[in-house]
């Protein structure tokens, strides 16, 4: 699998996960449905079978996967081009938007997994799709999304003790998009 299938399938596991629920006002999630009853939204899985999968067997696995992406991306023969430019004989999303993107590998040393890959926005404004130039009265930002990761916390010198882990949501780019 390719890093772009991977970062879909990154998503994916995102929201099911359950981190695309609605919340209600108070930020709680709604209640968990009765058993047997569809999940909200475009995943449509059973809920039954979701509260009974392992939690730490997904994490694992969206760690892994997260993993196959950054070392994709290290090992690209694609040279890191930063051209805004728009090329619609490849399938790749990200090269065929109008506000193309590449990535880049967002690295803190405290954070489990350490790299994630990291969208960045190859044009300041965006592509013409009659001209196929850059036209910049729009621009190209990048779209953030949440990701579930796990922040290690150790004691300061001079306390010793273990390092304990922390699971926390964190903002990352994960594509761009046109706006006027």
């Amino acid at each position: 699998m390719d890093w772009p299938h991977n970062l879909l399938f990154l998503l994916t596991i995102s929201i099911f996960l359950g981190l695309g629920q609605p919340r209600n006002a108070k930020g709680k999630r709604k209640g968990p449905g009765r058993p047997g009853t569809l999940a909200p939204g475009p995943h449509q899985l059973p809920l039954d079978l979701v509260s009974r999968a392992k939690p730490y067997a997904r994490m694992e696995e969206y760690e892994r996967n997260l993993g196959e992406m950054v070392a994709q991306l290290r090992n690209s023969s694609e040279p890191a081009r930063r051209k805004c430019e728009v090329n619609l004989q490849l399938w790749l999303s990200n090269k065929r938007s109008l506000s193309p993107w590449g990535y880049s590998i967002n690295h803190d040393p405290s954070r489990i997994p350490a790299d994630l890959p990291e969208a960045r926005c190859l044009c300041l404004g965006c592509v013409n799709p009659f001209t196929m130039q850059e036209d910049r009265s729009m621009v190209s930002v990048p779209v953030f999304s949440q990701v579930p990761v796990r922040r290690r916390l150790c004691p300061l010198p001079p306390r010793t003790g273990p390092c304990r882990q922390r699971a926390v949501m964190e903002t990352i780019a994960v594509g761009c998009t046109c706006i006027f």
